[in-house]
């Protein structure tokens, strides 16, 4: 088959290289808007509160933060968050986003290269007569066109910009998801263990009393006491069974939570909690660090920056409005008779039609549209950073009361475990002293509540100081592995989250 081709002077290359040489000029133009600059807030300086009981100042320990419930070496408690990592909603809820938004910015980026459309057709028409003649007539029609919005003020780069940190706002979001998760199944696994331990001094105590409650019926029925001893030990002992279903209902509640927080129907965890088990010890130190170093690492206040970012970001892409749009545009096609005529000329250059244009744009009048947008784009930053000011002054706030609640829950948990053991020896004399016939059943009863109470009381404290190091760890920001050790950048994509099993 013969072939045609456009002699040399027909060829528009010097348009096309005059074309390439303005574009290049014009799109080394810098992004119009605000570039992205971190804000100084994170304090300087150590923390307010007392470095007591085995706190320090001394720098956090990121792997140990990453997985900090290991240092409670409870092997139950271990399987939970693992299992959970994996099956919490929550955190599938946060990666599903992370995939979302991982497309919207492959969307905006799509923006950066030309857009090449394909098209072809057929069409037939025809007259009539009466004499039911007539002439038919085909046409068919194959090209491809393409256009292409040149950035020249930054539109598309600072979309790009807004579209890459909130991706990057979404993988902080998984990350914070997997601080609360870690955080929220521990202190209800230690509820369930909390609420165990004071069923066991509930039953203790109703089987102190019982006895109590027979010492009294043998003696009243020997004439050595009245009936009041006898209603006394009663309404103690029935007054102490009457707090095992709330303990009960409380332990059965906490066990569900665990099992909803680990992704999994209410009830399928009591076999494997029903066993009895200690509340894990404390260690004997904790580095807490700088308030900064908290800051830095919590997924919360990066959020809020990468949300600042993308903010900062729309404040471009508004202004880009005001500057013109340039568009190149350019199409080839070929017409034909018949399909096989329309094949011949689709492989002969010769045939083809070609058209490249090149569109300027601007806008002249919008009654300020453009420039109120930029003025609501500007107000959106703002309230971003007012938001990311708030979420640090709330985040100091938490790991300051964290660090006062657990030193000072550990020296009531010391005064406790002193009265609870003298009361005990205060029980023991009272019982002997009333066999003896030295003091009336009021003194074994106060003792015997006194007893009752201060046992739960410690049971209580034990539970809240194991809870108050879990806080602790949780508004530290642990509970996720760090991918890289930066602080957020604006217009910088983040590796993503690795789960912490």
């Amino acid at each position: 088959m013969q072939k045609h081709f456009l002699p040399p002077q027909d060829r528009p290359w010097s348009r096309f290289c005059l074309l390439f040489i303005v574009v290049t000029l014009f799109t080394g133009c810098k992004a119009v808007g605000p570039d992205y600059t971190q804000p100084n807030l994170f304090p300087g300086g150590p923390w307010h509160a007392p470095m007591q009981k085995g706190l320090a100042q001394a720098p956090a320990d990121s792997e140990q933060l990453a997985q900090w419930w290991t240092v409670l070496n409870d092997p139950v408690l271990t399987d939970l968050i693992s299992h959970a990592v994996q099956s919490n909603p929550d955190v599938k809820l946060a990666l599903e986003r992370i995939r979302q938004y991982r497309l919207l910015k492959g969307i905006e980026q799509s923006d950066r290269l030309p857009a090449v459309n394909a098209s072809g057709g057929a069409s037939w028409s025809g007259t009539s007569n009466e004499e039911g003649t007539g002439t038919v007539s085909k046409a068919y029609s194959a090209g491809v066109d393409a256009s292409w919005e040149i950035d020249l003020f930054g539109r598309i780069q600072r979309s790009i910009e807004a579209a890459d940190a909130t991706l990057s706002a979404r993988q902080e979001a998984l990350r914070d998801a997997l601080v609360s998760l870690a955080g929220d199944l521990a202190e209800s696994y230690i509820d369930v263990r909390t609420a165990q331990i004071r069923l066991n001094v509930v039953r203790q105590s109703i089987d102190s009393q019982t006895e109590s409650f027979r010492l009294t019926q043998w003696q009243n029925q020997a004439g050595l006491s009245d009936a009041l001893d006898v209603h006394q030990a009663r309404y103690s002992l029935e007054n102490a069974k009457a707090q095992i279903p709330a303990l009960e209902s409380t332990l059965s509640g906490a066990m569900n939570r665990v099992a909803v927080l680990s992704g999994l129907a209410p009830g399928t965890l009591h076999e494997k909690l029903i066993p009895p088990c200690p509340l894990p010890a404390l260690p004997a130190a904790i580095a807490v660090g700088l308030p900064a170093d908290a800051l830095r690492r919590r997924p919360d206040i990066r959020e809020a920056e990468y949300e600042l970012i993308a903010r900062t970001a729309q404040v471009g892409v508004a202004t880009a409005d005001l500057y013109p749009k340039l568009t190149l545009s350019g199409a080839i096609g070929v017409d034909a008779l018949n399909p096989a005529q329309l094949i011949d000329n689709t492989l002969n250059p010769s045939h083809w039609a070609r058209s490249l244009a090149a569109n300027l744009s601007h806008t002249l009048f919008d009654a300020g549209a453009i420039r109120k947008n930029i003025k609501v784009q500007n107000s959106l930053q703002e309230q971003a950073l007012i938001q990311y000011e708030s979420m640090i002054l709330s985040a100091l706030e938490e790991v300051e009361n964290a660090l006062v609640a657990y030193a000072k829950e550990q020296i009531r948990l010391e005064h406790l475990a002193v009265a609870a053991e003298h009361a005990r020896i205060a029980e023991d004399l009272a019982k002997k002293k009333y066999e003896s016939g030295l003091v009336d059943f009021t003194t074994v009863l106060t003792s015997q509540q006194t007893v009752l109470s201060y046992e739960s009381d410690l049971a209580t404290s034990q539970g809240a100081c194991v809870s108050n190091l879990i806080t602790l760890y949780k508004v530290l920001g642990g509970g996720w592995t760090p991918v890289e050790p930066d602080a957020p950048k604006g217009g910088h994509p983040q590796p993503e989250t690795e789960q912490t099993p």
